[in-house]
Protein backbone atom coordinates (compact mmCIF):
# COMPACT_ATOMS: atom_id res chain seq x y z
CA UNK A 1 0.00 0.00 0.00
CA UNK A 2 1.36 3.71 -1.21
CA UNK A 3 0.92 5.38 1.74
CA UNK A 4 1.09 8.98 3.01
CA UNK A 5 1.83 10.32 7.20
CA UNK A 6 1.10 14.06 7.00
CA UNK A 7 1.91 16.23 9.56
CA UNK A 8 -0.38 19.59 9.76
CA UNK A 9 0.47 23.19 10.06
CA UNK A 10 -1.54 23.99 12.23
CA UNK A 11 -2.07 27.93 14.04
CA UNK A 12 1.41 27.89 15.53
CA UNK A 13 1.79 31.24 16.33
CA UNK A 14 -0.87 34.23 17.61
CA UNK A 15 -3.53 35.38 15.53
CA UNK A 16 -2.72 38.17 12.54
CA UNK A 17 1.25 37.62 13.22
CA UNK A 18 3.26 35.80 11.12
CA UNK A 19 3.95 32.18 12.25
CA UNK A 20 8.06 32.37 13.75
CA UNK A 21 7.78 29.48 15.80
CA UNK A 22 9.75 26.95 13.05
CA UNK A 23 11.99 29.50 12.45
CA UNK A 24 12.77 29.47 16.29
CA UNK A 25 12.68 25.78 16.78
CA UNK A 26 11.47 22.98 14.30
CA UNK A 27 11.37 18.97 15.85
CA UNK A 28 10.90 16.73 13.50
CA UNK A 29 7.37 14.50 14.04
CA UNK A 30 8.89 11.83 16.07
CA UNK A 31 5.76 10.04 16.34
CA UNK A 32 4.82 10.04 12.58
CA UNK A 33 8.84 9.27 12.18
CA UNK A 34 8.06 5.96 13.97
CA UNK A 35 4.66 4.78 12.12
CA UNK A 36 6.38 5.22 9.09
CA UNK A 37 9.19 3.15 9.95
CA UNK A 38 7.23 0.31 11.53
CA UNK A 39 5.27 0.32 8.27
CA UNK A 40 7.89 0.50 5.98
CA UNK A 41 8.84 -2.64 7.82
CA UNK A 42 6.07 -4.42 6.91
CA UNK A 43 6.44 -3.58 3.34
CA UNK A 44 4.10 -0.85 2.49
CA UNK A 45 5.86 2.00 0.55
CA UNK A 46 5.48 5.26 3.12
CA UNK A 47 6.00 8.92 2.44
CA UNK A 48 6.52 11.74 5.35
CA UNK A 49 4.93 15.16 4.22
CA UNK A 50 5.82 17.74 6.75
CA UNK A 51 3.89 20.94 6.07
CA UNK A 52 5.86 23.06 8.95
CA UNK A 53 9.49 21.19 7.36
CA UNK A 54 11.86 23.56 6.34
CA UNK A 55 11.13 23.51 2.54
CA UNK A 56 7.23 23.38 3.24
CA UNK A 57 4.93 25.17 0.89
CA UNK A 58 2.64 27.50 2.39
CA UNK A 59 -1.40 27.03 1.83
CA UNK A 60 -2.96 23.78 1.84
CA UNK A 61 -3.61 23.95 -1.31
CA UNK A 62 -0.18 23.60 -2.62
CA UNK A 63 0.08 21.19 0.13
CA UNK A 64 -2.50 18.71 -0.48
CA UNK A 65 -1.28 18.42 -4.09
CA UNK A 66 1.82 17.41 -3.01
CA UNK A 67 0.07 14.79 -1.01
CA UNK A 68 -1.96 13.74 -4.10
CA UNK A 69 1.21 13.54 -6.18
CA UNK A 70 2.41 10.20 -4.33
CA UNK A 71 -0.94 8.56 -6.09
CA UNK A 72 -1.65 7.42 -2.35
CA UNK A 73 -4.13 4.74 -1.36
CA UNK A 74 -4.40 6.28 2.32
CA UNK A 75 -2.97 9.18 3.92
CA UNK A 76 -2.56 9.73 7.70
CA UNK A 77 -2.64 12.43 10.00
CA UNK A 78 -1.13 13.49 13.49
CA UNK A 79 -3.15 15.91 14.62
CA UNK A 80 -2.80 18.51 17.79
CA UNK A 81 -5.44 20.07 19.14
CA UNK A 82 -4.62 23.86 17.32
CA UNK A 83 -3.73 21.15 14.24
CA UNK A 84 -6.51 18.78 13.54
CA UNK A 85 -8.67 22.03 11.37
CA UNK A 86 -5.74 22.83 9.56
CA UNK A 87 -5.50 18.88 8.96
CA UNK A 88 -9.14 18.32 8.23
CA UNK A 89 -9.41 20.97 5.52
CA UNK A 90 -6.48 18.70 3.63
CA UNK A 91 -8.31 15.70 4.09
CA UNK A 92 -11.39 17.67 2.65
CA UNK A 93 -9.37 18.53 -0.28
CA UNK A 94 -7.78 15.10 -0.98
CA UNK A 95 -11.58 13.58 -0.56
CA UNK A 96 -12.99 15.98 -3.04
CA UNK A 97 -9.82 15.10 -5.34
CA UNK A 98 -9.90 11.39 -4.83
CA UNK A 99 -12.61 10.24 -2.78
CA UNK A 100 -11.60 6.70 -2.62
CA UNK A 101 -8.13 7.58 -0.59
CA UNK A 102 -8.58 6.56 2.99
CA UNK A 103 -8.23 9.31 5.61
CA UNK A 104 -7.10 8.33 9.35
CA UNK A 105 -6.79 10.67 11.77
CA UNK A 106 -4.44 10.15 15.02
CA UNK A 107 -2.92 12.08 17.75
CA UNK A 108 -3.77 14.16 21.06
CA UNK A 109 -6.60 15.44 19.83
CA UNK A 110 -8.34 12.12 18.40
CA UNK A 111 -7.05 10.62 21.89
CA UNK A 112 -8.89 12.81 23.71
CA UNK A 113 -12.02 13.23 22.23
CA UNK A 114 -12.96 10.36 20.46
CA UNK A 115 -15.57 8.82 18.40
CA UNK A 116 -17.62 12.08 18.28
CA UNK A 117 -15.00 13.52 15.88
CA UNK A 118 -16.17 11.21 12.94
CA UNK A 119 -20.00 12.53 13.61
CA UNK A 120 -18.75 16.30 12.97
CA UNK A 121 -16.25 15.80 10.28
CA UNK A 122 -17.28 13.31 7.71
CA UNK A 123 -14.72 13.33 5.23
CA UNK A 124 -12.46 11.40 7.88
CA UNK A 125 -12.54 7.22 7.66
CA UNK A 126 -11.07 6.25 10.48
CA UNK A 127 -9.68 7.75 13.75
CA UNK A 128 -6.24 5.96 15.28
CA UNK A 129 -6.13 6.85 19.13
CA UNK A 130 -3.31 5.93 21.60
CA UNK A 131 -0.71 4.90 19.76
CA UNK A 132 -0.31 4.34 16.04
CA UNK A 133 2.25 1.81 15.26
CA UNK A 134 -0.23 -1.30 15.74
CA UNK A 135 -3.45 -0.17 15.20
CA UNK A 136 -2.39 1.39 11.38
CA UNK A 137 -0.44 -1.42 11.13
CA UNK A 138 -3.24 -3.66 10.69
CA UNK A 139 -5.47 -1.59 9.04
CA UNK A 140 -2.76 -0.90 6.18
CA UNK A 141 -2.69 -5.09 6.16
CA UNK A 142 -5.70 -5.01 5.16
CA UNK A 143 -7.10 -6.73 8.46
CA UNK A 144 -11.28 -7.09 9.16
CA UNK A 145 -11.57 -3.47 10.48
CA UNK A 146 -14.10 -5.27 13.41
CA UNK A 147 -11.25 -7.08 14.35
CA UNK A 148 -8.71 -3.83 14.45
CA UNK A 149 -8.20 -3.04 18.39
CA UNK A 150 -7.74 0.46 19.13
CA UNK A 151 -9.60 1.70 15.81
CA UNK A 152 -12.82 3.99 15.84
CA UNK A 153 -14.34 3.72 12.38
CA UNK A 154 -18.33 3.97 10.59
CA UNK A 155 -20.31 1.30 9.77
CA UNK A 156 -23.57 2.57 8.14
CA UNK A 157 -22.51 6.66 9.08
CA UNK A 158 -22.25 5.31 12.60
CA UNK A 159 -19.40 6.17 14.59
CA UNK A 160 -18.01 2.39 15.76
CA UNK A 161 -15.72 1.92 18.73
CA UNK A 162 -13.62 -1.35 18.74
CA UNK A 163 -12.37 -2.33 22.27
CA UNK A 164 -8.84 -0.66 23.22
CA UNK A 165 -5.38 -1.65 22.00
CA UNK A 166 -2.62 -2.85 24.52
CA UNK A 167 0.26 -0.53 24.88
CA UNK A 168 3.75 -1.71 23.07
CA UNK A 169 5.09 -3.26 26.01
CA UNK A 170 8.90 -3.64 24.72
CA UNK A 171 9.72 -0.23 23.10
CA UNK A 172 12.89 -1.70 22.43
CA UNK A 173 10.93 -3.95 19.71
CA UNK A 174 9.93 -0.84 17.43
CA UNK A 175 12.44 0.26 14.74
CA UNK A 176 14.30 4.07 15.02
CA UNK A 177 12.13 6.49 13.12
CA UNK A 178 12.48 6.87 9.34
CA UNK A 179 14.71 10.50 10.12
CA UNK A 180 15.48 9.89 6.15
CA UNK A 181 11.76 10.68 5.16
CA UNK A 182 12.34 14.68 6.33
CA UNK A 183 14.08 15.98 2.96
CA UNK A 184 17.49 17.25 4.13
CA UNK A 185 17.39 15.91 7.77
CA UNK A 186 18.68 17.30 9.91
CA UNK A 187 19.18 20.68 8.63
CA UNK A 188 16.15 23.15 8.64
CA UNK A 189 15.02 21.29 12.11
CA UNK A 190 16.46 23.50 14.41
CA UNK A 191 16.78 23.08 18.07
CA UNK A 192 16.12 26.19 20.18
CA UNK A 193 18.17 29.22 19.90
CA UNK A 194 21.53 29.15 22.28
CA UNK A 195 20.50 25.77 23.85
CA UNK A 196 23.28 23.80 22.11
CA UNK A 197 26.80 23.76 21.66
CA UNK A 198 27.68 21.46 18.81
CA UNK A 199 25.36 21.11 15.44
CA UNK A 200 23.97 19.64 13.81
CA UNK A 201 20.76 19.18 16.44
CA UNK A 202 17.93 16.27 16.86
CA UNK A 203 15.31 15.31 18.61
CA UNK A 204 14.83 12.09 20.72
CA UNK A 205 11.80 10.60 22.61
CA UNK A 206 12.84 7.54 24.68
CA UNK A 207 9.94 6.44 26.78
CA UNK A 208 6.06 6.94 26.71
CA UNK A 209 4.33 8.10 29.59
CA UNK A 210 5.01 9.80 33.39
CA UNK A 211 4.91 8.53 36.49
CA UNK A 212 3.34 11.45 38.18
CA UNK A 213 -0.10 13.12 36.65
CA UNK A 214 -0.34 16.70 36.53
CA UNK A 215 -3.53 18.35 36.10
CA UNK A 216 -2.83 20.48 33.19
CA UNK A 217 -1.15 17.43 31.64
CA UNK A 218 -3.15 15.76 28.34
CA UNK A 219 -2.44 11.76 28.94
CA UNK A 220 -4.67 10.96 26.29
CA UNK A 221 -2.41 8.92 24.04
CA UNK A 222 -0.06 7.22 26.47
CA UNK A 223 -2.45 6.80 29.30
CA UNK A 224 -1.10 5.74 32.81
CA UNK A 225 2.16 4.36 33.32
CA UNK A 226 5.54 4.54 32.33
CA UNK A 227 7.63 2.51 29.68
CA UNK A 228 10.75 3.62 28.67
CA UNK A 229 13.77 2.48 26.12
CA UNK A 230 16.95 0.45 27.10
CA UNK A 231 20.05 2.19 27.58
CA UNK A 232 21.77 0.24 24.95
CA UNK A 233 19.13 1.12 22.93
CA UNK A 234 19.20 4.81 23.74
CA UNK A 235 22.42 4.50 23.28
CA UNK A 236 22.37 2.78 19.57
CA UNK A 237 19.49 5.28 18.91
CA UNK A 238 22.52 8.31 19.23
CA UNK A 239 25.35 6.41 17.91
CA UNK A 240 22.94 6.19 14.83
CA UNK A 241 22.43 9.80 14.22
CA UNK A 242 25.69 10.35 14.73
CA UNK A 243 26.76 8.03 12.18
CA UNK A 244 23.93 8.57 9.81
CA UNK A 245 23.16 11.91 9.63
CA UNK A 246 26.70 13.87 12.09
CA UNK A 247 23.71 15.08 14.77
CA UNK A 248 26.09 16.32 17.27
CA UNK A 249 23.13 17.53 19.60
CA UNK A 250 20.28 15.49 20.75
CA UNK A 251 16.83 17.27 22.86
CA UNK A 252 15.47 14.65 24.77
CA UNK A 253 11.96 15.31 24.68
CA UNK A 254 11.21 13.04 27.45
CA UNK A 255 7.98 14.09 29.80
CA UNK A 256 10.75 12.87 32.98
CA UNK A 257 13.97 11.29 31.44
CA UNK A 258 15.78 10.53 34.88
CA UNK A 259 12.56 8.64 36.29
CA UNK A 260 14.26 5.20 36.00
CA UNK A 261 17.27 6.13 37.78
CA UNK A 262 19.37 2.44 36.99
CA UNK A 263 18.43 2.99 32.85
CA UNK A 264 20.05 6.67 33.40
CA UNK A 265 23.28 4.94 34.89
CA UNK A 266 23.79 2.35 32.03
CA UNK A 267 23.62 4.86 29.88
CA UNK A 268 25.94 7.27 31.61
CA UNK A 269 28.47 4.53 32.07
CA UNK A 270 28.03 3.79 28.05
CA UNK A 271 28.33 7.37 27.12
CA UNK A 272 31.12 7.67 28.89
CA UNK A 273 32.91 4.70 27.88
CA UNK A 274 32.46 4.98 24.25
CA UNK A 275 31.95 8.82 23.49
CA UNK A 276 29.79 9.31 20.61
CA UNK A 277 31.28 13.31 20.26
CA UNK A 278 28.11 14.15 21.32
CA UNK A 279 26.03 16.38 23.80
CA UNK A 280 22.16 16.16 24.89
CA UNK A 281 19.67 18.30 26.77
CA UNK A 282 16.78 16.44 29.13
CA UNK A 283 14.57 17.07 31.40
CA UNK A 284 14.94 16.12 35.48
CA UNK A 285 12.15 17.00 38.48
CA UNK A 286 12.60 18.91 41.12
CA UNK A 287 13.41 16.94 44.06
CA UNK A 288 14.54 14.21 42.31
CA UNK A 289 17.75 15.06 41.28
CA UNK A 290 20.83 14.59 43.37
CA UNK A 291 24.16 14.97 43.28
CA UNK A 292 25.69 11.80 41.89
CA UNK A 293 22.94 12.09 38.99
CA UNK A 294 23.30 15.71 38.05
CA UNK A 295 27.39 14.18 37.75
CA UNK A 296 26.25 10.83 35.80
CA UNK A 297 24.49 13.43 33.24
CA UNK A 298 27.45 15.86 33.17
CA UNK A 299 30.30 13.40 32.85
CA UNK A 300 27.80 11.37 30.11
CA UNK A 301 27.90 15.12 27.89
CA UNK A 302 24.42 16.71 29.27
CA UNK A 303 24.52 20.31 28.98
CA UNK A 304 21.22 21.29 29.93
CA UNK A 305 18.63 19.66 32.56
CA UNK A 306 14.93 21.50 32.47
CA UNK A 307 12.56 21.81 35.34
CA UNK A 308 8.82 22.18 34.96
CA UNK A 309 8.48 24.72 38.02
CA UNK A 310 5.36 26.36 36.80
CA UNK A 311 4.97 28.99 39.22
CA UNK A 312 6.31 31.11 42.15
CA UNK A 313 3.58 31.41 44.33
CA UNK A 314 3.67 29.22 47.39
CA UNK A 315 -0.18 28.56 47.08
CA UNK A 316 -0.30 27.83 43.28
CA UNK A 317 2.77 25.22 43.93
CA UNK A 318 0.90 23.27 46.35
CA UNK A 319 -2.14 23.16 43.84
CA UNK A 320 -0.15 22.47 40.60
CA UNK A 321 3.07 20.70 41.98
CA UNK A 322 2.29 18.95 44.93
CA UNK A 323 5.12 17.63 47.04
CA UNK A 324 7.38 20.47 45.66
CA UNK A 325 8.21 23.93 47.76
CA UNK A 326 9.80 26.99 46.26
CA UNK A 327 12.92 26.10 48.86
CA UNK A 328 13.39 22.56 46.87
CA UNK A 329 13.15 24.74 44.17
CA UNK A 330 16.17 26.81 44.59
CA UNK A 331 18.34 23.90 46.04
CA UNK A 332 17.65 21.83 42.76
CA UNK A 333 18.93 24.46 40.81
CA UNK A 334 21.87 25.43 42.43
CA UNK A 335 23.21 21.83 42.53
CA UNK A 336 22.27 21.45 38.94
CA UNK A 337 24.62 25.17 38.48
CA UNK A 338 27.16 23.79 40.67
CA UNK A 339 27.49 20.57 38.55
CA UNK A 340 28.86 23.29 35.55
CA UNK A 341 25.19 21.84 33.71
CA UNK A 342 22.82 24.96 33.24
CA UNK A 343 19.78 24.74 34.69
CA UNK A 344 16.68 26.16 32.44
CA UNK A 345 13.17 26.72 33.98
CA UNK A 346 10.02 25.79 32.29
CA UNK A 347 6.98 28.11 33.76
CA UNK A 348 2.89 28.48 33.28
CA UNK A 349 1.38 31.75 32.39
CA UNK A 350 -2.72 31.64 33.20
CA UNK A 351 -3.35 29.02 35.23
CA UNK A 352 -6.83 28.26 37.27
CA UNK A 353 -6.28 30.49 40.35
CA UNK A 354 -3.45 32.69 39.04
CA UNK A 355 -3.64 36.84 40.22
CA UNK A 356 -1.84 39.33 39.07
CA UNK A 357 0.07 38.57 42.67
CA UNK A 358 1.17 35.51 41.94
CA UNK A 359 2.07 36.09 38.33
CA UNK A 360 4.36 38.61 39.85
CA UNK A 361 5.80 36.26 42.52
CA UNK A 362 6.93 34.31 39.81
CA UNK A 363 8.56 36.50 38.14
CA UNK A 364 10.25 37.48 41.17
CA UNK A 365 11.37 34.30 42.03
CA UNK A 366 12.29 33.51 38.20
CA UNK A 367 14.62 36.29 38.40
CA UNK A 368 16.23 35.20 42.01
CA UNK A 369 16.88 31.56 40.89
CA UNK A 370 19.73 32.75 38.58
CA UNK A 371 18.03 30.22 35.70
CA UNK A 372 20.38 30.25 32.05
CA UNK A 373 17.19 30.24 30.39
CA UNK A 374 13.61 29.97 30.32
CA UNK A 375 10.22 29.11 28.89
CA UNK A 376 6.96 30.46 29.65
CA UNK A 377 3.79 28.66 28.03
CA UNK A 378 0.36 30.26 28.14
CA UNK A 379 -1.73 27.98 29.93
CA UNK A 380 -4.25 26.16 27.85
CA UNK A 381 -6.31 23.57 28.97
CA UNK A 382 -7.14 20.69 26.42
CA UNK A 383 -9.79 18.19 26.53
CA UNK A 384 -8.05 15.71 27.37
CA UNK A 385 -5.93 16.86 30.92
CA UNK A 386 -7.79 16.54 33.99
CA UNK A 387 -7.98 20.16 34.50
CA UNK A 388 -11.09 20.00 31.68
CA UNK A 389 -14.30 18.77 34.09
CA UNK A 390 -13.70 22.09 36.09
CA UNK A 391 -11.94 24.58 33.93
CA UNK A 392 -15.47 26.64 32.93
CA UNK A 393 -16.03 27.14 36.72
CA UNK A 394 -12.13 28.30 37.03
CA UNK A 395 -12.31 31.33 34.77
CA UNK A 396 -13.71 31.91 31.15
CA UNK A 397 -12.44 30.11 28.11
CA UNK A 398 -12.28 30.84 24.03
CA UNK A 399 -12.40 27.23 22.63
CA UNK A 400 -10.84 27.94 19.78
CA UNK A 401 -9.28 24.78 18.66
CA UNK A 402 -6.69 26.87 16.28
CA UNK A 403 -5.46 29.36 19.32
CA UNK A 404 -4.94 26.17 21.40
CA UNK A 405 -1.18 25.89 21.27
CA UNK A 406 0.17 27.28 24.50
CA UNK A 407 1.04 30.12 22.40
CA UNK A 408 -1.76 32.25 22.52
CA UNK A 409 -4.36 32.82 26.14
CA UNK A 410 -7.93 31.07 25.37
CA UNK A 411 -8.40 30.73 29.30
CA UNK A 412 -8.27 33.90 31.20
CA UNK A 413 -8.40 32.80 35.16
CA UNK A 414 -11.12 34.60 37.41
CA UNK A 415 -8.16 36.73 39.24
CA UNK A 416 -7.44 38.24 36.04
CA UNK A 417 -9.60 41.57 34.80
CA UNK A 418 -8.71 40.88 30.60
CA UNK A 419 -7.13 39.02 28.21
CA UNK A 420 -5.18 41.80 27.37
CA UNK A 421 -4.11 42.38 30.93
CA UNK A 422 -2.72 38.68 31.10
CA UNK A 423 -0.98 39.35 27.28
CA UNK A 424 0.57 42.75 29.52
CA UNK A 425 1.52 40.78 32.00
CA UNK A 426 3.24 37.76 30.41
CA UNK A 427 5.52 40.42 27.88
CA UNK A 428 6.33 42.11 31.01
CA UNK A 429 7.71 38.63 32.17
CA UNK A 430 9.68 37.50 28.87
CA UNK A 431 11.14 41.14 28.49
CA UNK A 432 11.90 41.45 32.23
CA UNK A 433 13.75 37.73 32.24
CA UNK A 434 15.97 38.52 29.21
CA UNK A 435 16.86 42.13 30.23
CA UNK A 436 17.82 41.36 33.69
CA UNK A 437 21.77 42.32 34.15
CA UNK A 438 22.48 39.20 36.04
CA UNK A 439 21.18 37.02 33.42
CA UNK A 440 23.10 39.13 30.70
CA UNK A 441 26.65 39.01 32.07
CA UNK A 442 26.03 35.44 32.13
CA UNK A 443 24.86 34.89 29.01
CA UNK A 444 27.41 37.08 27.32
CA UNK A 445 30.15 35.03 29.23
CA UNK A 446 29.35 32.19 26.96
CA UNK A 447 28.21 33.66 23.68
CA UNK A 448 31.60 32.61 22.13
CA UNK A 449 30.38 29.06 22.69
CA UNK A 450 26.89 30.23 20.28
CA UNK A 451 28.53 30.44 16.94
CA UNK A 452 26.07 28.37 15.13
CA UNK A 453 22.87 30.01 16.96
CA UNK A 454 24.49 33.55 16.25
CA UNK A 455 24.69 32.68 13.06
CA UNK A 456 21.27 31.27 12.41
CA UNK A 457 19.99 34.53 14.30
CA UNK A 458 21.83 36.64 11.79
CA UNK A 459 19.95 34.98 8.45
CA UNK A 460 16.43 35.05 9.88
CA UNK A 461 17.31 38.21 11.30
CA UNK A 462 13.82 40.11 10.33
CA UNK A 463 12.05 37.33 11.63
CA UNK A 464 13.57 36.96 15.13
CA UNK A 465 12.84 40.92 15.02
CA UNK A 466 8.93 40.32 14.73
CA UNK A 467 8.80 38.17 17.28
CA UNK A 468 10.93 40.42 19.68
CA UNK A 469 8.41 43.27 18.97
CA UNK A 470 5.60 40.28 20.18
CA UNK A 471 6.90 40.82 23.84
CA UNK A 472 7.47 44.76 24.13
CA UNK A 473 5.39 45.78 26.95
CA UNK A 474 1.71 46.46 26.31
CA UNK A 475 1.41 49.21 29.12
CA UNK A 476 3.88 50.05 31.69
CA UNK A 477 4.10 49.49 35.55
Amino acid sequence: MRIVLVHPAGSNWMPGKKDVTPTANRMAPLGLLSIAACLEKAGHQVFVHDCLGPKARPGNKANARIILDYHPDMVGFSATTSGFLDGYELATMIKGARPQIKTVFGGVHISSLGASILENYGNIDFLCPGEGEGTLGELASGKDVHRIDGLIWKDHGQPVTNPPRSQIPDLDALPFPSYEKLEGFPKGYNLPLFSYILSPGATMVTSRGCPYQCSFCDRSVFKQGYRYNSAEYIYEHMRYLRTRFRVRHINIYDDLFTANRRRIRELCELLISRPLGMQFNCAVRVGHADDDLLQMLKDAGCLQVSLGIETGDPQQMTIFKEGVGLQEVRDTVSRIQAKDLRAKGLFMMGLPGDTEASILRTGDFAISLGLDDMNMSKFTPFPGAPVWSTIFDSGTLDNDWRKMNCLNFVFIPKGIESRERLEALYNRFVKRFYTDPDWRKKFRKRLWQHKKSLWHLFVHLPTFLAAKRSFEPAEDD
